[in-house]
């Protein structure tokens, strides 16, 4: 049998483009698992958010967790000065907001549990070799879709990879004071060229970061330190630590969609914002943007023309988000912000 589309990943991204496909053979291969999960911060952005109520959809209450918080509170460790900013963020388990999502999905598509390890074009059908408990299985198809983020072996296999990476790491604590619950977003130029955060979920604290990849543990664990005597607070009784790579665009270039059959989806497209690390509302805009496509048009050059076309302005969003990030990240230009509270909300506590 060769499938019209392999989809691989069912994050965002790819239940999205899984779910809204019509009339198509399609496979969806998927490596998450109660032990396998994704690293993430779990906060559902306004953009989300819209784009979920777009079509209509609610999220379960067993997907959110507690608490429900409307502020960041920002902190630069250097020069010791916290504001908060009012947000409308979504507190979420991201695991479970995945399989609410991959639960829409049609029972039309094939979905199997499994790692694919190998794709190899030859006469345009693509052979998909796919790791399932302990057995390697293969398959065919004319198309397939890398929606794998940061690891995308579609991406890999296809196309050049020189998009800045970041190693994204965080851990899970007991928490047993919910009495000052917060979402904190950290700057330390000392560690970390980019941002870390510190999330309540239920009876956990989350506390990551991103950092660059050369020396990234030894950064985490000094930033850890700064934090815990910054905030007078125990991060040393780890319950879990997760790790994973992360692609920072810089360039329009970093965004790739695919041809010839060979498409990219979410952050494996380079669809993850620049400045927050927010990707899951770029991956169903891609997802979504991608199945419009295909049930468009059966020409596969039809369809990368008509992908490339409709996430421009995504693409071009996510570059305004690159000039954001100049005052984000930039020492003096932050501080100068963060010292005249712009923006900021006073917190009266």
């Amino acid at each position: 049998m060769v499938y019209d589309i392999i989809v691989i990943g069912l994050g965002p991204a790819g239940s999205t483009l899984a779910r809204l496909l019509k009339n198509k053979k399609v496979l969806a291969v998927d490596n998450q698992n109660t032990l396998n999960k994704k690293p993430c911060g779990g906060l559902l952005a306004p953009d989300a958010q819209k784009l979920l109520a777009h079509y209509d959809l609610v999220i379960p209450k067993e997907v959110l967790v507690s608490p429900q918080i409307f502020s960041v509170k920002t902190m630069d460790l250097e020069s010791k000065m916290i504001r908060y900013y009012q947000r409308y963020y979504l507190n979420m388990d991201r695991y479970l907001f995945d399989k609410y999502l991959v639960s829409l999905i049609p029972k039309n598509i094939n979905i199997i549990n499994g790692r694919c390890i190998d794709i190899v074009k030859e006469d345009n059908i693509f052979n998909v070799a796919v790791r399932t408990n302990k057995e390697i299985k293969k398959y065919k198809a004319l198309s397939v879709v890398g929606a794998d983020g940061c690891s995308s072996i579609v991406r890999r296999k296809f196309y050049k990879d020189n998009m800045m990476k970041y190693m994204a790491i965080q851990e899970w604590y007991k928490c047993t004071d919910k009495s000052n619950s917060f979402y904190s977003c950290i700057f330390d130029r000392k560690t970390s060229s980019s941002c870390s955060w510190l999330i309540h979920k239920d009876e956990y604290l989350i506390y990551g970061g991103a950092f660059d990849i050369t020396n990234c543990k030894q950064k985490f664990e000094i930033q850890k330190q700064r934090v815990a005597k910054f905030l007078d607070i125990d991060l040393s009784n780890v319950y879990k630590k997760e790790a994973c790579q992360v692609y920072r665009p810089k360039y329009y270039c970093d965004f790739i969609t695919g041809k010839n059959g060979a498409y990219l989806i979410g952050e494996a497209a380079g669809f993850i914002s620049p400045s927050s690390f927010e990707g899951i509302s770029s991956a169903i805009k891609s997802g979504e943007s991608l199945a419009k496509s295909f049930n468009k048009y059966n020409d596969l050059s039809k369809v990368s023309t008509s992908y490339k076309h409709k996430v421009l302005p995504l693409k071009i969003k996510l570059i305004l988000k690159v000039i954001k990030r100049v005052f984000m990240y930039n020492y003096f230009l932050r501080n100068i912000i963060m010292k005249l509270g712009i923006s900021s909300i006073k917190v009266n506590k």
